[in-house]
Parts: C-alpha cells; sequence; structure tokens
C-alpha cells in the first residue's frame, strides 16, 4: 500500500466531506478513494471514520491521526519545495574548471552582468592549464578543443574560436605587411614550444574550408619567444616583438582597438570549438542552469566565431569545419544528440 497517497486521500476526504467530491478534487474514480480508505484503515487497525448515506464523521482515533496526518503532510510539502527551489532559483555556488586564457579574456569581463542577473549565486574558477576534457569534479568545465568530445557528459557549443596570425601595427608599418605565407621567413615569430608547431604549420586558402583552392606549408626559423604561456605570446606582439599565432578570442580587444592587426587574412590556419560541460543532465540545480544558459548567450552557441566577426576581420569562409560536430548537435556518452538540456 502506498501510505502517503492513501493519507493524502483521506484527508481529502475530509475536507470535501464525502468520498464523491474526494474523487472529483483528485481526480481518481470514486472506488478508488474507497478502496485507498479502507486500505488505510486495515493497516492502521482501527477505524477513522463513521459513515452513513448522509454524512461522514471521524472517529476519535481519526481526528487525533489526522491532526497528525496533515502535519506529515505539510513537513512533506514543505520539504518538496526547499528541493525544487534549489532547481528552480539560482542561488549557490557554481565551480568551473576552464583554461586560463578563457577566465581571463572572456568570462572575466561578462560576470558583472552575470551577477547583476543572479546576486544570489557565487563563483569559484579553476584556471591551472589547458583543458580537454570533462572534470566530474566541477559543475560545469569550458574545454577547447580541436577534435571532436567523446565521454558520458552532457556538452553545449559555445562558439568556434580560430587561431589567427597577428602583430602590431608597428611592427608591420616597420617591417612590411607578408603577402603570402612563405613571407612570414623573413620576419621574428612567436612560436610556442610545441613539436608539432616547431616542425611547421600549413596555411590554407579558399572559401570551401573542405576542398582549399591553396595550400602551403611554412616551417618557421626559430622563435624570437618560445613559450606555451599564451599571455606571454600576446604580451610580446602587443610590444612589437614579432608575428604571434593567437586564438581569436584573446585577441579580440586588440584586433577592435587596432593595438594588433591581423597577417595575412585570406589564409587560415586552424580553429578549436569552446564547449560549456557537465557531468549530467538530471537534477541540474537552476545555478548551474542559469551559468550554463548565459555563457550560450554571450558566446552565440554557434559554430562560427563571434570574436572576429566582432572585430571585422573573418576568415573569407562561411564556416570553418576544423573536425566539429555540426552546430545543431552536442556530444554525450561518445554519441551526438541534441543540444537542449
Amino acid at each position: 500500500m502506498d501510505s502517503l497517497r492513501a493519507m493524502r486521500v483521506f484527508a481529502r476526504v475530509i475536507d470535501e466531506g464525502s468520498f464523491a467530491g474526494a474523487a472529483r478534487a483528485l481526480d481518481l474514480a470514486p472506488a478508488v478513494v474507497t478502496r485507498l480508505v479502507a486500505d488505510l484503515e486495515e493497516h492502521l487497525g482501527a477505524r477513522l471514520m463513521n459513515r452513513t448515506t448522509r454524512r461522514i464523521s471521524l472517529t476519535e482515533i481519526g481526528e487525533s491521526y489526522l491532526e497528525r496526518v496533515r502535519q506529515i503532510l505539510a513537513d512533506i510539502d514543505d520539504a518538496e519545495a526547499m528541493a525544487n527551489a534549489s532547481v528552480s532559483d539560482p542561488k549557490g555556488h557554481v565551480r568551473m574548471l576552464m583554461p586560463p586564457a578563457v577566465a581571463v579574456h572572456q568570462l572575466a569581463k561578462h560576470l558583472p552582468r552575470f551577477h547583476a542577473m543572479y546576486p544570489q549565486v557565487t563563483l569559484e574558477i579553476v584556471a591551472n592549464g589547458p583543458v580537454e576534457t570533462v572534470d566530474d569534479g566541477f559543475d560545469l568545465t569550458i574545454a577547447l578543443v580541436r577534435k571532436p568530445l567523446e565521454g558520458n557528459f552532457i556538452a553545449r557549443r559555445l562558439a568556434r574560436t580560430e587561431v589567427i596570425s597577428c602583430a602590431s601595427p608597428e611592427y608591420l608599418d616597420k617591417h612590411g605587411r607578408p603577402k603570402h605565407p612563405e613571407d612570414l621567413a623573413r620576419y621574428d615569430v612567436l612560436i610556442p614550444p610545441i613539436s608539432e608547431l616547431q616542425r611547421g604549420i600549413t596555411f590554407y586558402r579558399g572559401t570551401d574550408p573542405e576542398n582549399p583552392t591553396d595550400s602551403f606549408h611554412a616551417v618557421p626559423r626559430r622563435g624570437v619567444l618560445s613559450t606555451i604561456n599564451v599571455d606571454a605570446n600576446y604580451a610580446a606582439a602587443l610590444s612589437g616583438l614579432g608575428v604571434a599565432g593567437l586564438p581569436s578570442f584573446v585577441i579580440e580587444d586588440a584586433l577592435m582597438e587596432h593595438a594588433l592587426e591581423r597577417v595575412l587574412p585570406e589564409w587560415r590556419l586552424f580553429s578549436s570549438t569552446l564547449w560549456a560541460c557537465m557531468p549530467t543532465r538530471q537534477h541540474v540545480p537552476a545555478r548551474t542552469r542559469a551559468m550554463l544558459d548565459f555563457l550560450v548567450q554571450v558566446f552565440g552557441g554557434e559554430d562560427r566565431d563571434p570574436w572576429l566577426a566582432a572585430a571585422g576581420c573573418e576568415t573569407p569562409c562561411a564556416s570553418l569545419l576544423a573536425n566539429c560536430a555540426p552546430a545543431s548537435e552536442s556530444l554525450a556518452d561518445g554519441r551526438a544528440v541534441p543540444q537542449k538540456v
């Protein structure tokens, strides 16, 4: 027997003054209401009410039992309301893991708006290094990857970010502006000490990313600066040290303020996708959902580069695939699933 259901029916019978009234209020068949009350009395081993054709009256034990039942039901309703509030009312603490450059150059400047919208939500950001997979210890993981994500989690695309060649206008005024990737051999370059990049990088040109009209594999000379620290390369490029390859989300403001200039704008290098990931979609707290929805709204949630678009220097290509899943999909359990959560 479902004791809780039976108690709710018993209390409603008393409130409505009849079994028929309780049946209508609860949208149950009268026979079901009668059976549930009878089962409750049998379970308790006591008669709770006296029934006649005209009225229902509580027995002495029924009056005492009803008082306790009302308190139990009220406590249950309060507990459910409290649990529902944690899911529907954005408040509490959100732990986030992300690459340092994302935290510094993107998230931080949008936090005042988020705080104004959700003043009862507090954030903890861990940004120790590259993030390419989901960490179950965090409410949200912001991953920056070039390949499709795999694993048992929920992912929402935030945006695509393209790595582009750039330099300060002062440096380019002094050394000239390259017309072809082969010209970079004459320039000072800022190359991260990553073996793949040290061996060279391929530039592509053309409106169709799957069938480029031209490509060129450039092997750079030893970089005037070699560091895996994105901000060090960024600062050096701003200071006029040379030509750097930097993600668009890092240099958006510098491009818009003309502190940096895109080099070889008709040529593309490669791009990565920024994902917001959660360990599960079940019982997602309102605070986590609020942050997730906020990030998608801020960055667009599309398979395009919003930072180059804002700076007015998008690569002349309708869509850079860059080994990413279609924009209408996210990934979970290693399979493509609808993005909605």
